[in-house]
C-alpha cells in the first residue's frame, strides 16, 4: 500500500529539494547531505546484496579488467532544452532513438557499479542491480546508510541506520523508463532531443506532472558500444543529479529476494 499520496509526495519534493545535497533524483528519493558527502572509494569488483540477499554468483562477473570509476559528464546548467521539437527530428535522430530503444528492450538484467554526483557536486558510489520489468536495487557504499529498492510497483528509499523508509509509486519516478520490459522512446515517452557525437548518443525525455512540475531525464549511451553510460535527472526546481554506471554485466541471474520490500524491519520515515 502506498504510504504517501500524490499531494504529500509533491510537497515532500518541494520542501526537501532546497536543502538536500547529492539526492538520487532519478528515484525522487530524499537523502541527507551528511550521508552523501564523502570521498569516492575504489570500487568493489563483486558487490553483494545486503540484508542477506545475494546476486547469482555474488555480484557482477565482468569480463576483462575491472574498470575504474568514471568521471560523470555534468550537463551545462545553463542549457535550455526546447519543450518539444518532435516535428523537427530527422531520419538520423529517429534511427538513433530506435537503436537506443532496441538496446534498452533487449536487457532483462543489468548489474554494475555507479558513481553519483549530486546538485552540489558531492560524489557517492555503490552497486546496482536491475531485473526487468520494474525491479531495481541501489546499494550505497559506507558511510551512506541508504538503499533504494523497487519491487515492480513501489519504490522505497531505505535508511538502514534509522530503520526507516519512504515509499513511492514507481510510476512517479523517471527510473521506470529504464525498467520497462519493452520501450519505444519515440512512442512511449516525450522525447524532446536526440543528439550524437563521437563519444555519446544522448536522448532527453521531458515529463510534466500537474502536482510535481516538469522534470527531464537525459540518457547517454556510448557511441561505439551502444551501452548505457549515465543519466541525469533535472528536477522541477532545476537541480541536476547525474548517475554514471560502469562494470556492467547483463548475464547474471539475480535472487528475486533482492527486490522484496521489507515492511517488517523498516517503518515509515517521520515527517
Amino acid at each position: 500500500m502506498i504510504r504517501h499520496p500524490d499531494i504529500r509526495f509533491a510537497a515532500t519534493i518541494a520542501a526537501r529539494s532546497a536543502r538536500v545535497a547529492g539526492v538520487l533524483l532519478v528515484t525522487a528519493a530524499m537523502v541527507t547531505a551528511t550521508s552523501l558527502a564523502q570521498t569516492v572509494p575504489v570500487p568493489k569488483p563483486a558487490p553483494k546484496g545486503r540484508d542477506g540477499a545475494q546476486s547469482g554468483g555474488g555480484g557482477p562477473a565482468v569480463t576483462g579488467a575491472t574498470q575504474a570509476p568514471p568521471n560523470p559528464v555534468i550537463p551545462d546548467p545553463r542549457r535550455n532544452v526546447p519543450s518539444s521539437i518532435f516535428q523537427t527530428f530527422d531520419a538520423n535522430q529517429k534511427a538513433q532513438a530506435a537503436k537506443v530503444s532496441a538496446y534498452l528492450s533487449s536487457l532483462s538484467t543489468l548489474v554494475g557499479n555507479f558513481v553519483q554526483v549530486g546538485p552540489d557536486g558531492s560524489k557517492t558510489q555503490g552497486d546496482f542491480y536491475i531485473q526487468k520489468p520494474g525491479k531495481v536495487r541501489f546499494e550505497y557504499d559506507a558511510p551512506s546508510p541508504i538503499d533504494i529498492v523497487a519491487d515492480g510497483s513501489s519504490l522505497v528509499v531505505r535508511d538502514r541506520k534509522l530503520a526507516t523508509q519512504d515509499v513511492y509509486p514507481l510510476s512517479q519516478t523517471p527510473l521506470r523508463f529504464l525498467l520497462s520490459d519493452r520501450i519505444d522512446l519515440m512512442k512511449d515517452t516525450n522525447v524532446v532531443n536526440v543528439s550524437a557525437d563521437d563519444v555519446f548518443v544522448s536522448v532527453t525525455i521531458e515529463e510534466k506532472q500537474a502536482l510535481v512540475g516538469t522534470s527531464r531525464l537525459l540518457l547517454m549511451f556510448g557511441a561505439k558500444d551502444g551501452q548505457l553510460k549515465q543519466w541525469t535527472v533535472t528536477d522541477p526546481q532545476g537541480y541536476d543529479t547525474t548517475i554514471a554506471v560502469y562494470n556492467l554485466d547483463s548475464s547474471k541471474k539475480l535472487d528475486p529476494g533482492m527486490f522484496k520490500i521489507d515492511f517488517t524491519n523498516y517503518g515509515p520515515a517521520p515527517g
